[in-house]
């Protein structure tokens, strides 16, 4: 290839190399159909890479260019010998009516599973067609079909699980979403029944095609909104916390969930009468990987600044021990979380059998070791504040006083 003088107008202007599927913009200058369509898809400015005058975003006013195509392939054909790979004539793109056309299909039952089949391969063969779909109103029209499921309380499983993974595959950007599924509750609403019946039945499958599309739904819709969510949904995604046969994927969308609602407090107290402090040091008593964890951490606390969420967490034997074990072994973010855990239990929830169980399951003995190590001097003074909070009681402690020891040897 190196010997052999390429035609300069065989090159894409974008991509420097042969075009496989030129096409011409309405600027007059051709790229490869490819390289034009992202770059029009990720540039903040739509305009022409070459001629800097503006373009539209959509790749439905990109005209095909068959004779230069015809060139390109005629040329690679005679140059086989010579190491050129010949270029084959390129599918014809999804057009914006072809996907009307489906979406018509939607409307009359004999037409309507294999539209909604169609449209579902379509959108995983390319990211073309899943931006000419989007143009079209695919993303809307599974939005309706999956809320109107939901208000009919129509349980086929196939059609709700095949448009989940349309709208999934449609997600391109938060800000085209967002008046879709963000400005009401409704979609919310419709997934959180995805999840309880499907939970009920132990369907995995739809349980983990729901949850990471929620995850994504709860980061687009108004902050206002979150407060207005129900019992109902808290009790759910701490549902699917238990559930061994949900994937890891599912459970951190859970998580992140919980952790973005937590922020209000009304809903602080919803997620902790759902019982997930529980099941959050259940969870981590698995020993799940790190990222797990500092999800885990995160939201115990938030939920640990509410009196209910500690008196759960007291309650069970391993929360504690749990919280203790995970300091300095972790991440800096989870020795932040869960010394801020440590720090509103022993300022308002510490009882006497409390102190003395953060001693005897080594949380003091942590303290001190956080006073000694690498760490921010912000979480050092925490540590020192939640030590001296109860230093009567521990200052007995062979912990407490090698760390002194130690402290004034230096």
């Amino acid at each position: 290839m190196a010997e052999i003088e390429i035609p300069q107008y065989f090159v894409c202007p974008i991509s420097f190399q042969i075009m496989e599927d030129p096409v011409t913009t309405v600027t007059g200058i051709t790229y490869d159909r490819e390289s034009i369509e992202e770059w029009l898809r990720k540039a903040n400015d739509c305009v022409c890479p070459v001629t800097k005058q503006p373009l539209p975003r959509s790749s439905q006013y990109l005209t095909p260019n068959h004779t230069l195509r015809r060139l390109i392939q005629a040329w690679c054909s005679e140059n086989t010998a010579n190491g050129v790979d010949r270029i084959p004539t390129p599918k014809t793109p999804l057009s914006m009516i072809q996907v009307q056309k489906l979406l018509k299909g939607l409307e009359a039952p004999h037409s309507f599973g294999t539209s909604l089949e169609k449209l579902h391969a379509l959108a995983t063969q390319s990211q073309r067609n899943r931006t000419c779909m989007a143009e079209a109103g695919v993303a809307k029209a599974m939005v309706k079909l999956i809320n109107n499921n939901f208000k009919d309380g129509n349980t086929d499983t196939s059609s709700v699980e095949e448009a989940l993974r349309i709208v999934h595959l449609l997600w391109n950007n938060h800000s085209s979403m967002k008046p879709l599924v963000g400005e009401s509750l409704d979609f919310i609403n419709s997934l959180t029944w995805v999840l309880k019946v499907h939970l009920d039945d132990s369907n995995s499958s739809m349980v983990n095609e729901a949850l990471p599309l929620l995850k994504l739904t709860i980061e687009v819709t108004d902050s206002t909104l979150l407060g207005n969510l129900s019992f109902e949904f808290f009790k759910e995604m701490v549902r699917v916390l238990k559930k061994i046969e949900v994937s890891q994927k599912s459970i951190k969308s859970a998580l992140h969930v919980l952790v973005q609602t937590s922020v209000l407090g009304r809903n602080r107290t919803r997620i902790v009468e759902a019982g997930a402090v529980t099941e959050l040091i259940e969870l981590e008593l698995e020993k799940p990987e790190k990222n797990m964890t500092e999800l885990i951490f995160n939201l115990l606390a938030h939920l640990c600044c509410c009196a209910d969420g500690r008196e759960q967490f007291l309650r069970h034997a391993a929360g504690i021990a749990v919280v203790s074990k995970r300091v300095l072994r972790v991440s800096a973010a989870t020795d932040e979380r869960a010394i801020h855990v440590f720090s509103v239990i022993a300022k308002f929830s510490a009882s006497n059998e409390v102190v003395l169980e953060m001693l005897r399951v080594g949380a003091v003995s942590k303290l001190c070791m956080v006073m000694q190590a690498d760490c921010g001097a912000y979480l050092k003074e925490k540590a020192r504040d939640i030590l001296r909070l109860h230093s009567k009681v521990w200052n007995n402690s062979p912990c407490i006083q090698l760390y002194l020891f130690t402290r004034h040897q230096r």
